[in-house]
């Protein structure tokens, strides 16, 4: 330090020039040390620490220093070289290639142009930044945050204004959330499908609007094909998967909660998962968010979210899983009743549970695609939503085909009949779809099968099969029988039941078909003095009084038995048919035809030393003339290909007489 000390005396005139001299270079000393004083400028701070090395060379790179340096005042958020780091690869390269351009327009964006304390700070202030851009202040228990960068130094003043250090680098609202998109090395895929879709022009507009956007890495991560197919479809397919992604507001990640549920522009509604592993939209996971824009804000993802498909048919066509499942839907002529208002519960099979059927199986099932096929694909179909949660063990359920199946849940899991539950509970607007491993056969009851599974009809059982019609009543039908216990058939007079079993294809085969109608008569078809025509060619009588119903004498003990090609109705007597076409071959020979059953061609021999040679005719079993032809020797083959399957009489009518045998045409 200088001192001066100056005496004088101030009543002389010299002395009060002197005086006035001294005080201007007083005056003037004074301001030469207060000009050269040391001033430290918010660039100062930012270069002398260390923590931030990438934003001093950004700045600089910019050509920003000199101005930072200025009167100010400034208020800087300053990212640390660790905020900086964490951006995507290759982010920082791009902007530094382009320093007075997109870097200079990121920095303008950490500076606002006057002096902001922490203490100035309120929840929701919104700062203008030299860039012209707004940023946000939030404090919570968290801390204060700069839009999402958190302040982690506050108040670090400096003569031209204040620096506050955060940890994120804040990124400037770019245009619309289609500019931001364009703008991003890692939406190009994103890009490509939104102008395809012709949705750039939407998604330009005011808004405002929310953006979930799939990386490219997102999009290559899907099935392969995919992705090829939705742009095969883009104002289709394309454009509701994408529309899936946008939502008709503006969602900060502030705004977002857990288990919370937000509506596309597609009308669907995607659901918010926060947890200690992150924030999921669905099952995709924010990995940079709130990317403000003009119109909105973008939150970009690391996967493509599938919106649930409209309707059960829907589901089954987008799964890659279901081809078969979707080609059988279509050939049966089911796809539009499925894509109805339901609600349905389809169990849907895979294409390995299709490949597991037996050999032949399947192709046999497309030959009849509204018949078989589609009796099938009903018998996977409820008409009604039932959920897993809906389910219960041993719970039978109706299906449309109106057989039951019955659900199972133990230790291995959740099945329907014998098929495992693989994936439940898929969700679509008119029902549910459950991914079952095994083809649902339905059970194929006939009139035949009511006669096997009784306990009652055992006599009955043996009597169909040794006269051979055990297929034939086992065929499309319909059929009517009147099935006589096994306490009927012992009522009989003795010896009868063994007469007949002892000629089982003509005797006995003519009752039977006397217990047989061609047609399917319920009780509620009944009514008194009724006459029914059987298969036999005979008929029975019904007859209603007050001790019930009969046919003939035998009295109906139970009724409407139904199956799949007709109705059993159980008696207590066996039928006894009037003399008919039978007594006719009385005297006649056995005719013996082979091959027995026969398709196409049939052969015929005799007893020893026959001549097997005259008019042959085949009769129906209730008497109409089917074929006749003349026949000179036995080696002589019969084409039966115009003959209808069933069983007939063939009658041979030579030198020798009559012959007579029974038929079984395939």
């Amino acid at each position: 330090m200088i001192v001066i000390i100056i005496t004088f005396n101030s009543k002389t005139k010299s002395m009060k020039k002197l005086h006035s001299f001294l005080i201007v270079l007083v005056a003037a000393s004074l301001f030469f040390i207060n000009s050269t004083k040391s001033q430290t400028t918010v660039v100062d701070i930012i270069a002398g620490s260390p923590d931030h090395n990438t934003l001093e060379a950004a700045i600089t790179a910019a050509g920003l220093a000199d101005d930072l340096s200025g009167t100010g005042p400034f208020t800087v958020f300053a990212p640390t070289d660790t905020a900086f780091a964490a951006l995507p690869a290759g982010t920082l390269e791009s902007l530094l290639a382009d320093p007075t351009g997109a870097l200079a327009n990121i920095l303008l964006y950490h500076v606002v142009g006057a002096k902001v304390m922490s203490t100035s700070f309120y929840l929701g202030q919104e700062i203008t930044t030299l860039q012209g851009e707004k940023v946000t202040v939030i404090i919570n228990e968290n801390g204060v945050f700069i839009n999402n960068a958190k302040v982690t130094v506050a108040n670090i003043q400096a003569d031209n204004g204040v620096v506050h250090v955060i940890d994120a680098v804040l990124i400037p609202p770019s245009g619309t959330v289609m500019d931001v998109i364009v703008n991003s090395p890692d939406h190009n895929t994103l890009e490509t499908a939104v102008t395809a879709a012709g949705l750039a022009d939407d998604l330009s507009g005011t808004g405002p609007f929310t953006v979930f956007a799939p990386t490219d890495a997102a999009f290559a991560a899907l099935p392969a094909g995919t992705l090829e197919s939705l742009l095969a479809d883009p104002t289709g397919a394309l454009a509701n998967i994408l529309l899936y992604h946008v939502v008709g507001a503006k969602a900060m990640s502030t705004d977002l909660s857990n288990g919370q549920e937000i509506t596309t522009l597609l009308g669907k509604k995607v659901t918010v998962t926060i947890n200690e592993n992150g924030v999921f939209i669905n099952n995709a996971k924010v990995t940079v968010a709130d990317i403000e824009a003009d119109n909105g804000v973008v939150h970009v993802i690391d996967a493509v979210l599938i919106p649930p498909s409209v309707t059960v048919v829907d589901v089954i066509v987008n799964s890659p899983d279901h081809n078969t499942l979707e080609t059988a839907v279509i050939a049966a002529g089911l796809a539009d009743d499925l894509s109805g208002t339901g609600p349905f519960t389809v169990f849907a099979p895979t294409d390995a549970a299709f490949s597991a059927l037996p050999a032949g199986t399947l192709e046999a099932l497309l030959a009849d695609p509204t018949g078989a096929l589609a009796n099938v694909l009903l018998y996977h179909v409820v008409g009604a939503k039932a959920m897993s949660t809906d389910l219960s063990n041993g719970q039978e359920i109706t299906t449309l085909l109106g057989k039951k199946v019955t659900v199972s849940i133990n230790a291995n899991g959740v099945f329907i009949n014998n098929a495992k539950v693989t994936v439940a509970d898929i969700q679509a607007d008119n029902g549910v779809v459950h991914v079952i491993d095994a083809v649902l056969i339905p059970p194929s009851v006939t009139v035949v099968d009511v006669i096997v599974n009784s306990p009652d009809h055992n006599t009955l059982e043996t009597a169909v099969i040794a006269a051979g019609l055990a297929d034939d009543l086992s065929g499309t039908g319909p059929f009517t029988v009147f099935a006589p216990t096994d306490a009927a058939f012992a009522a009989l007079p003795a010896g009868t039941l063994e007469s007949l079993l002892a000629d089982p294809t003509g005797a006995l085969a003519n009752v039977l078909l006397y217990h047989v109608v061609g047609a399917k008569a319920m009780s509620t078809d009944l009514s008194n003095g009724q006459e029914i025509t059987t298969l036999s060619g005979k008929k029975v009588t019904v007859t209603i009084n007050d001790n019930g119903v009969f046919i003939n004498n035998a009295k109906v003990t139970v009724a409407d038995i139904q199956t799949d090609n007709g109705v059993v109705h159980v008696i207590d007597a066996v039928l006894v048919p009037p003399s008919g076409i039978t007594n006719q071959f009385s005297d006649a020979r056995h005719l013996v035809i082979y091959p027995n059953p026969a398709s196409g061609k049939f052969m015929i021999s005799g007893t020893k030393n026959s001549v097997l040679s005259g008019q042959l005719t085949i009769v129906s079993l209730n008497g109409k003339t089917i074929l006749r032809k003349n026949i000179t020797s036995p080696s002589e083959s019969i084409d039966i290909t115009s003959v209808p399957g069933g069983a007939y009489f063939v009658t041979l009518d030579s030198e020798e007489g009559k012959f007579v045998g029974k038929l079984i045409v395939k």
